[in-house]
């Protein structure tokens, strides 16, 4: 959509604008705020151009009726002058733990004040650690010091590393509470964690559309919680029921797996507060008045599937009236695990997708094929004899005689359900997922009725861009990158849905603009710097995976360019979302990095780690072969210096900032006395990524800025517009190119199909993005990595970036680049103040430009024309319109600053 209409609260206004889609911590309506300051954001919409707001009003209470009455009895800001609708910080009185708040805001502009808002809300979690009252670690069974094992142990040694103890074998339980009440609930809010993972249900029905809750992290530091308001799902006679799965808690040593780590037995915390409409408030928790019995799910691994029992599951467990008198008493965990509110947004089911084609294989079994390899899990139904078991393979590839190939994606896994026998019966797994376009069936021939629908699961974070244009390769392409983002966003972001599921950190600041063009991530991007926090170790060092369960080696463990994602990520948010608080809360930790990194320089030049993965060399992909260690280590950690100079400054480190300001010039003399070639224009070994990052990084002196860049244009042209750029440098390279204008390489390099790239890819088959350039079986065939073009969709072709001196994007600039071969392309981005949109579109020799720019923000348009004549808008000439006022020349274009509004450019190109 190209514009929003505003939500305009009832009754006249005698105004043209309001407001719309109310965040508070930049989420719509969240459940679980932590803070006892949360921060308000809105959006606004205004008929006119040029809106600025001049003043701004927000009311909190809790009650809607008071708020209906304009009474914020919580706070009331009263009217404040200021442009600020992003971040606004609560300032009211003391906020109670899980409790429903409800908020509005009305704001003005030199011409008057609009109408309040519709309302939003906020449910806080646990505001402070006493809050949890007498709730406790509750479980089936004691942890056991002779299944634990943290840190984890790489799968390939495990034998030599532990033997033949039998790590997580832990049995999987159900637990359940009933629960009376006599009075009328006004609110009830539940707050819980189970480790690894739970479902919650109230009288037999799940509580929300999650699944995996909750997010993973470094267990032996945090957990997560999550918070629900469940007023609606009480009755009289109630029953609070729980089953608890393994996730990377504990990870059986059974099946597949990467590797083996187990923190304990599977056990939950929940505190329920329900406030009764007298002003009664009762609590109940996780003690020793519930009741547990090991469940139906008699296998669950996150890397080696489920298996189901279904005639295991007691008849109606989650009903009142069930006789638990067999079950047990829970063990009381002695464990003071800290627990956090989740940020992140939970995993749900973004997709189901339908079998495309089923046929049989050599051996008899049948093939599901969903024509897209995905991440998620299977729903089946199904009608059969009891105790009958029916098995489930999915896999990525096929192998030639058309059964399922795990052999890079990790096997086996599989999973396992044994029918109850009754006359329908519908499963899919709870506790684990997988990375699949194909899904084997053994044993369906004994059925006498089956079903198969897949499930794709991901990160539930909302869409905010998308991009289209005239060539169908790049359209294709698009999709094949956001398949394997969304494939790869669960509660971190993954290398791989399957094989791995780590957190391998090069993705996470490398792929961070791309997807945040596409997806709403802050409170993702705030759960993975605890993460990260939590994964340091005493030296300073940041491994290359947060969370760190496993120490890998040759390299792995601690790479500069993994490790470097502490620093710039936090950076990276400020700058899109104008949200400080983790360069305020983590700066100290940032430093202690940057300390550590220091200190593995040698005179200023640092040499270790994997340097620039999985580029095209001429051997198999893995480390880096075509640039030197060096060059990448180095260039971050200048980099990372840079970007620490300017945190400094924001903060008001004066005497930090002028250190980093002293080793940046030295770190920048040693690095090109190191590796660039006075006589030769070039760095290191000539390769596409030494150059880009040399550019990039801003290592490169002014004098020698365009032979540089010309010996990159050089490379790229002399072979055939073919990349070779790899995991650390394609990126960086994109951006080189964008930034100098040159959109025409990067259209001639990656329209490509006979050389490895996105389109040999697509030649291939691939319907998601690939580990390797060349689409490799032996590796995943869902990979997020390589994929860095989705960021020129949106900022190249598409235009949209902001200012360099803009936070937030109160600055917008539109500067589309249109590489011959294109004829049009529609650019969205919903961003901190709203929509910002870019269509162009060739027409005989006229070159059409739609654009949106959100109310209270500006915005700065490139016209790629030559004289100011030849320009119109909405009609008019450019120098007759009141609401476009030129300020210059960039390059070859004609500068434009612009209010909000909808605009209508015509150029005679």
């Amino acid at each position: 959509m190209l514009f929003f209409l505003p939500l305009y609260a009832s009754g006249k206004s005698s105004v043209s604008f309001g407001v719309y889609e109310l965040l508070c911590e930049l989420r719509i309506n969240p459940s679980g705020i932590d803070t006892d300051h949360p921060r308000f954001s809105w959006k606004i919409s205004s008929v006119e151009r040029g809106f600025i707001q001049c003043a701004y009003q927000v009311l909190v209470s809790d009650s809607e009726e008071l708020l209906s009455q304009d009474k914020g009895n919580m706070w009331d800001s009263g009217k404040c002058h200021s442009e600020q609708s992003v971040l606004v910080a609560y300032r009211g009185k003391k906020l109670e733990s899980s409790t429903k708040y409800y908020w509005k805001v009305r704001v003005w502009n030199n011409q008057g004040v609009g109408d309040w808002s519709r309302t939003g809300s906020f449910v806080t979690g646990i505001l402070s650690a006493v809050d949890w009252g007498t709730a406790k670690w509750i479980a089936l069974e004691d942890d056991d010091s002779t299944k634990g094992l943290y840190p984890g142990v790489h799968a390939p040694l495990v034998q030599r590393e532990i033997g033949g103890r039998m790590v997580g074998g832990y049995k999987l339980p159900l637990a359940r509470r009933c629960l009376n009440i006599n009075k009328e609930v006004e609110s009830a809010v539940v707050n819980v964690s189970g480790l690894g993972h739970f479902d919650l249900f109230v009288n037999g029905k799940k509580v929300g559309d999650h699944l995996l809750d909750a997010g993973w992290t470094h267990y032996a530091k945090t957990a997560l919680y999550l918070t629900f308001e469940i007023s609606n799902l009480l009755e009289k006679e109630n029953v609070l029921s729980v089953m608890l799965g393994n996730g990377f808690y504990n990870v059986p040593r059974e099946r597949y797996f990467k590797q083996l780590i187990s923190f304990g037995a599977p056990k939950m915390k929940l505190h329920l507060r329900i406030k009764y409409k007298d002003g009664t408030v009762e609590n109940i928790v996780s003690d020793g008045k519930w009741k547990f019995t090991e469940g139906p799910i008699t296998y669950s691994s996150i890397y080696g599937g489920e298996d189901y029992d279904a005639g295991k599951e007691p008849d109606r467990w989650m009903e009142c009236g069930f006789d638990d008198s067999s079950w047990h008493a829970p063990v009381v965990s002695t464990s003071d695990i800290k627990l956090m509110a989740q940020k992140s947004e939970p995993l749900t089911v973004r997709d189901t997708l339908k079998v495309v084609r089923k046929y049989k294989n050599v051996k008899g079994n049948w093939i599901y094929d969903f024509g897209q390899n995905f991440s998620g899990i299977v729903n089946i139904k199904l009608h059969g004899r009891k105790g009958h078991t029916v098995k489930l393979v999915p896999g990525e590839l096929l192998n030639n005689d058309s059964t399922v190939n795990q052999q890079a994606s990790g096997g086996p896994y599989n999973w396992n359900y044994t029918l109850s026998g009754q006359p329908m019966e519908e499963w899919y797994p709870r506790f684990t997922y997988y990375g699949f376009r194909y899904v084997e069936v053994i044993g369906v021939e004994e059925l006498d009725f089956f079903e198969i629908h897949g499930m794709h699961t991901t990160n539930s974070a909302r869409e905010t861009g998308h991009f289209s244009c005239s060539l169908p390769l790049f359209n294709k392409t698009y999709d094949l990158i956001d398949w394997a983002m969304r494939s790869n966003l669960s509660s971190i972001l993954t290398d791989c849905p399957h094989r791995e599921k780590l957190g391998w950190l090069e993705v996470a600041h490398l792929m961070q603009y791309s997807l945040q063009y596409r997806y709403d991530l802050p409170g993702f991007y705030h759960q993975m710097m605890q993460n990260m926090y939590d994964s340091q170790i005493e030296s300073g060092a940041i491994p290359s995976i947060a969370p760190e369960y496993v120490r890998f080696d040759d390299g792995f463990e601690d790479s500069p360019e993994w490790g470097s994602a502490f620093i710039i990520i936090p950076w990276y948010v400020y700058k899109w979302y104008g949200d400080d608080s983790l360069l305020r809360e983590y700066y100290p930790q940032m430093k202690k990095y940057l300390t550590y990194l220091s200190s593995r320089a040698d005179k200023h030049i640092i040499e270790y780690g994997l340097g620039d993965w999985f580029d095209l060399g001429p051997n198999h992909p893995g480390y880096s072969q075509l640039t030197s260690k060096g060059v990448t280590a180095t260039g971050i950690y200048y980099y990372d210096l840079s970007v620490m100079n300017e945190v400094a400054v924001l903060l008001g480190f004066e005497e930090d900032s002028r250190y980093y300001q002293k080793q940046m010039k030295e770190v920048k003399q040693a690095y090109n006395n190191r590796f660039y070639h006075q006589d030769k224009g070039y760095y290191d070994r000539n390769s596409q990524t030494a150059n880009a990052v040399s550019l990039f990084y801003g290592l490169v002196d002014e004098e020698n800025y365009r032979l540089v860049y010309e010996n990159l244009k050089k490379d790229i042209i002399g072979r055939g517009y073919a990349l070779t750029s790899g995991d650390i440098g394609y990126r960086y390279l994109l951006k080189v190119l964008e930034l100098n204008g040159d959109s025409d390489l990067i259209y001639k390099m990656n329209t490509r199909y006979d050389v490895p790239g996105y389109g040999w890819q697509l030649a291939y088959g691939a319907t998601s993005l690939t580990e390797s350039w060349q689409a490799y079986g032996f590796v995943s065939n869902n990979h997020c990595m390589l994929g860095h073009l989705m960021e020129w969709f949106f900022s190249g072709l598409g235009g949209i970036r902001q200012n360099d001196e803009s936070v937030g994007y109160k600055l917008v600039e539109i500067e589309p680049q249109m590489p011959c071969g294109l004829k049009s392309a529609k650019t969205d981005y919903d961003s901190p103040y709203g929509v910002i949109s870019c269509e162009w579109e060739y027409v005989k020799n006229i070159l059409r430009l739609k654009i949106q720019v959100p109310a209270n923000s500006e915005c700065l348009v490139n016209l790629p024309c030559k004289e100011i004549s030849a320009i119109r808008e909405c009609g008019r000439l450019l120098n007759d319109s009141e609401w476009c006022e030129v300020i210059g020349r960039k390059g070859r274009n004609i500068v434009v600053k612009i209010g909000s509004g909808n605009y209508f450019f015509e150029l005679n190109y």
